[in-house]
């Protein structure tokens, strides 16, 4: 991939400054599997807006803990994700001196945003459910987008993906999913305890009625609604990842019921309905939205809750351990263990044009 991204062709002059952009990111954020995919297609149809795709650069801070000049981070976020080369950031334009991550990444953001002459620019990704008041701490002004689903809804729709992704496939991502949900909403809440600025939404609100929805995020973000962001109809995917579980957002149509197979098994089902009668108690029946639950669900006990805080701060312990690890191992050695883990799995590799068939397989 090194190669790719010192040849990409120039899409913004070297000297190129960035006084039409706002001052400070966008970023949309919900669990995997809520519609935060569908939402970054909509919202890109509007010409002033020009969000990245997971770019996941709060991810891999690791990276930066070392500094590097521009062409050398830049090489090792590519390996990652391909975010460069998906977005087709030309990295001879940014400055050789860039070492920090919120540095790096307002940089490359900034860039992808102009070459549509978008002035709002930020990323899209799911993965900063847990990590938006780190982004509030390095973006002051930073605004969040933050969509919900029915917490069981989104864990059918991750366990039907576990058939076609790998990274879904993986143990505990249930479990990630529906704690996650508890976690991200103790984010919203701290950000809106410090001012930060947040529009939340609903999943069955994008999807029942998207001129509305989307109309209220374009006042929001301070731009004139744009009736284009209701289709998806000519919408540029060609950051997302190719797989097969991204193929709804690929289409032309926006579909409300996407997996309408129950395949939760029972005693998990019970579980987040437990979770989400102990979150309306909690917060006064205010969240979660869009859940239906028995009248006879008890609230989960504490034991469940404490068991299931334990093995979810395990889980979440493994995947942070990934980046830092990643760090530290040289980029040619990455691209073999990559290359090794396509031929095992029979994945087709990373296209020329940046298309990864899969978006979290590491």
């Amino acid at each position: 991939m090194t190669a790719a991204v010192d040849t990409m062709v120039a899409a913004v002059p070297p000297d190129l400054t960035f006084t039409a952009m706002r001052p400070a990111p966008v970023f949309v954020v919900g669990m995997w599997r809520s519609g935060t995919s569908l939402l970054y297609a909509l919202l890109n149809q509007h010409p002033q807006i020009g969000l990245m795709y997971e770019s996941d650069f709060p991810l891999l801070a690791p990276v930066f803990l070392m500094p590097r000049k521009t062409s050398s981070w830049a090489h090792k976020i590519d390996s990652w994700n391909g975010a460069l080369l998906r977005h087709r950031i030309d990295v001879s334009a940014i400055r050789q001196d860039i070492t920090a991550l919120p540095e790096a990444f307002r940089a490359v953001a900034q860039q992808y945003a102009q070459k549509k002459g978008a002035s709002v620019w930020g990323c899209k990704s799911p993965n900063y459910y847990d990590r938006m008041d780190q982004l509030a701490e390095w973006f002051p002004q930073a605004r969040f987008i933050v969509i919900w689903r029915d917490p069981a809804d989104v864990c059918r729709s991750i366990l039907a993906a576990a058939g076609k992704s790998s990274w879904f496939a993986r143990p505990g991502m249930d479990l990630r999913a529906l704690l996650g949900c508890g976690r991200m909403k103790q984010q919203v809440d701290e950000l809106l305890r410090r001012g930060v600025a947040v529009h939340q939404l609903q999943f069955n609100d994008l999807v029942g009625d998207p001129a509305a929805t989307l109309a209220a995020i374009c006042g929001f973000l301070g731009v004139p609604y744009d009736p284009r962001m209701n289709s998806l109809a000519g919408a540029d995917r060609s950051a997302i990842y190719n797989g097969a579980h991204h193929s709804m957002v690929k289409s032309t149509a926006i579909v409300a019921n996407r997996d309408r197979a129950d395949v939760l098994p029972p005693q998990f089902k019970a579980k987040i309905q437990r979770y989400i009668v102990f979150w309306r108690q909690k917060y006064a029946g205010t969240w979660p939205l869009d859940a239906t639950v028995e009248s006879s669900t008890p609230a989960a006990p504490f034991p469940e809750r404490a068991l299931d805080r334990m093995r979810h701060a395990l889980l979440r312990a493994q995947d942070s351990l990934v980046p830092y690890a990643y760090s530290l191992v040289p980029v040619f050695l990455w691209r073999k263990y990559r290359q090794a883990k396509y031929r095992y799995k029979k994945i087709t590799p990373p296209a020329a044009d940046g298309n990864l068939v899969e978006t979290e397989d590491r």
